[in-house]
């Protein structure tokens, strides 16, 4: 027997590795999914404020445009109102592209002087041209300048639209998914706890239920139950062993319901009195046969039951030391 006990153990730590090893690839892909949501939404924000950004460029782009276009209709308006002149006989008579007059050009016949005349026409045409203001020689450049850019802007407007929109796309089927990932969880885990619970609190009911069901990235779980013989619900109005059964209920429930290779809890049973213990290993013996698991305890009845035993001792030298021990079954 003693031959064969290395082999066991060393079968049951590579069971226990391998265990491990599965759930540090499931804690993986879960932080890989987690940190992917994070990016995605970091990008959001991000990609929120280079909209803003552009959006305020163009609207500026676009005011700029408007001022010179209303700057362009007022010249256009003095010189219909003062000049008589429309836009088209402007742009042919003195548009861009026609020449000066040269001087050799045949004179038209000769009028005669007369100084007074002359003097109001001239004193008229300063008035004119003192009305009119500088010209902006650049203005027609200007203007094609800021058009192509608010075109540019205006395209990346679209394209950061359309990236926002398919990452909104994405968020949501996300969000859909763990939705539906956790209303399917749910559902199994309240069906397994009203199956657990009256094993533990013999002639009692209890329930899981959502705060919030219609918002279940945010909701949160309300436990209630009844032990028999009593009318409260509420968990804070129940002794500290029948909290901690209520809490071991609904851990199992979720065990229950997402089965697991192996399971590790932590002085669950610290608070019970023989009783509840003796129901919560109950609990323990079903799990065990198709998981393992791993009890951190001070239980002497919980020891009872166990396969194997493992206790950390203090030396002499105040080294500490890992001591285990199988246990066997009793002889039927």
């Amino acid at each position: 027997m003693s031959a064969a006990l290395p082999a066991v153990l060393a079968s049951v730590e590579r069971s226990v590795q391998e265990a491990r090893d599965e759930l540090v690839t499931a804690e993986a892909a879960r932080s890989q999914q987690n940190e992917e949501l994070r990016t995605l939404r970091r990008e959001e924000a991000t990609l929120r404020e280079r909209l803003q950004s552009v959006t305020e460029s163009v609207h500026g782009l676009e005011l700029q445009i408007s001022e010179k276009r209303l700057q362009l209709t007022g010249l256009l308006e003095r010189a219909g109102s003062e000049l008589g002149l429309t836009e088209d006989v402007l742009v042919e008579e003195y548009g861009p592209e026609v020449g000066v007059p040269d001087e050799t050009d045949e004179q038209q016949e000769p009028r005669r002087y007369v100084r007074e005349e002359q003097r109001r026409r001239l004193e008229k045409a300063e008035r004119q041209l003192g009305q009119l203001g500088r010209v902006n020689p650049l203005a027609l450049e200007e203007f094609a300048a800021l058009e192509q850019r608010h075109v540019f802007l205006t395209e990346q407007l679209a394209d950061l639209t359309s990236t926002r929109r398919d990452l909104l796309t994405i968020i949501e089927e996300l969000d859909e998914t763990m939705q539906s990932v956790f209303a399917s969880a749910f559902e199994d885990t309240q069906a397994a706890f009203a199956d657990v619970f009256p094993v533990l609190f013999p002639g009692g009911t209890g329930s899981i239920s959502l705060t919030d069901p219609e918002n279940l990235l945010t909701t949160g779980i309300e436990v209630a139950v009844r032990p028999a013989g009593k009318k409260i619900e509420r968990l804070s109005l129940l002794s500290g062993g029948e909290r901690s059964l209520a809490a071991v209920a609904f851990m199992v429930a979720i065990f229950t319901s997402r089965p697991s290779p192996f399971y590790i809890m932590d002085e669950v049973e610290a608070a019970l009195d023989d009783a509840n213990l003796g129901r919560l290993l109950s609990i323990f013996e079903d799990l065990r046969t198709s998981s393992q698991l791993i009890v951190i305890t001070h239980q002497k009845r919980t020891m009872e039951i166990a396969d194997a035993l493992y206790g950390v001792s203090m030396r002499q030298d105040g080294v500490s030391a890992v001591v285990g021990q199988r246990v066997q079954a009793p002889p039927a």
